[in-house]
């Protein structure tokens, strides 16, 4: 399994003068953290949509906003996610669950970085949402294309196939999922149903494979 967000450049002008189109800053919060957090992620929203082939109709949807969270080193660190302004409330809410109770995030950096390939991504256990793509093997666009779903430490919590797949590969490759190593969500984890109460379904669940750092909420469609 291979995936990439469609990185074909279109008249990116068009896109990235929209006035509709902003950076959202800070988290919720931001002003009650003292000390100053690691940047891990800087971007302007120009650059974290550089290079994207998505219509203006979904970029429009798109907000860059700024998290806070400790990550595998005990620091706190601030990174962005490339989301949808329909699901703003619930990242900020989950991020402020996740930093609470200090769940590791090992960075969160729009996928942009990784030059729109969610394998370079997820096996730099990179937490991300927005990237335009479709389903491997379908020509449906993934929730990710609109901005409505979120991967949270992807290495840790790998894509794991179901009988009668189980001899493929899980993604990214390599990777183990062990719910006794720090960073894992499990069925009972905080995070996890955090996320499952604001309306997100978890991967776990799908038919086919266990996408264990896959979250995703059904908000109106967005045409493209």
């Amino acid at each position: 399994m291979s995936l990439s967000c469609d990185s074909s450049k279109n008249d990116k002008s068009s896109i990235l003068s929209e006035s509709s189109m902003h950076q959202d800053l800070p988290t919720a919060a931001a002003n009650t953290i003292a000390s100053s957090p690691i940047i891990d992620s800087a971007m302007s929203l120009e650059q974290a949509l550089d290079g994207s082939a998505a219509p203006e109709s979904i970029t429009s949807q798109l907000i860059l906003l700024d998290v806070l969270y400790y990550s595998f080193d005990g620091l706190l660190h601030q990174g962005q996610l490339l989301i949808n302004k329909q699901i703003k409330d619930d990242i900020i809410a989950v991020f402020d669950t996740i930093r609470q109770n200090k769940f590791p995030i090992a960075r969160a950096i729009p996928i942009a970085h990784y030059q729109w390939n969610d394998n370079l991504s997820m096996a730099a256990n990179n937490s991300s949402s927005f990237c335009y793509r479709t389903i491997e093997g379908t020509n449906r666009l993934s929730h990710h294309a609109s901005g409505n779903a979120i991967d949270i430490n992807p290495l840790l919590n790998p894509l794991v196939w179901k009988e009668p797949y189980q001899d493929r590969p899980n993604q990214p490759q390599g990777a183990i999922y062990d719910i006794n190593i720090e960073g894992t969500l499990h069925a009972q984890h905080i995070v996890v149903r955090e996320l499952q109460k604001r309306g997100f379904l978890w991967g776990r669940n799908f038919q086919r494979y266990y996408d264990n750092h896959h979250f995703q909420k059904n908000i109106p469609a967005i045409s493209s």
